[in-house]
């Protein structure tokens, strides 16, 4: 669901969030609009506004968990968890984090990747968010779902700031909740 369809619709805020974000075309390959965020992030009032409208619909949903998913996840993910108190755990791609670690594979339009997590961070019964800036297919938020469910934790939620309109309904997240705040930009 995107922000407008929830009680957001017509707020400036959403507008503000996505003239911030820089387009670079053929970026990293040809026929690709990448959706640069670093232009969102560096804008303070766009990126207050985007923490802020994470914040208001998630501060009274217990959230125990905030997980950000490299790399762009963690620009989000560690503000929102402090403004709800939770603690923010990140989801690295292979060989990031020290320690004992479990893992969980996911497929990519243009091959594999994992994610993974620290073993012990997240616990049975937590309440988890997780936050990336962008979903596309639902690979890795859906890997991301599959890591915290395997250490017993709830998914309450996935978020992103951007997500493309046709992945509505269709991605795959094993019917957990996506929350959208604005559409690509061209």
């Amino acid at each position: 669901m995107f922000a407008a369809e929830n009680g957001l619709k017509g707020d400036p805020r959403l507008k503000g969030i996505s003239d911030a974000i820089r387009v670079v075309p053929h970026f990293p390959k040809p026929g690709i609009m990448f959706q640069d965020i670093t232009t969102l992030v560096s804008n303070p009032r766009a990126f207050k506004d985007t923490i802020d409208i994470f914040v208001d619909r998630y501060r009274d949903m217990d959230i125990s968990v905030v997980a950000g998913v490299e790399a762009r996840g963690f620009m989000f993910a560690p503000a929102i968890a402090l403004a709800i108190g939770a603690k923010f755990i990140p989801l690295r791609k292979p060989g990031k984090l020290p320690g004992e670690v479990i893992s969980e594979a996911y497929e990519l339009e243009y091959g594999k990747d994992r994610l993974e997590m620290h073993v012990g961070t997240v616990q049975h019964g937590d309440r988890a968010l997780i936050i990336d800036d962008l979903v596309a297919t639902g690979g890795t938020l859906s890997a991301a779902i599959r890591l915290l469910e395997r250490v017993g934790a709830e998914v309450v939620e996935c978020a992103c700031v951007i997500g493309l309109p046709e992945v509505k309904g269709r991605c795959r997240l094993g019917g957990k909740p996506l929350y959208m705040l604005v559409e690509p930009r061209q």
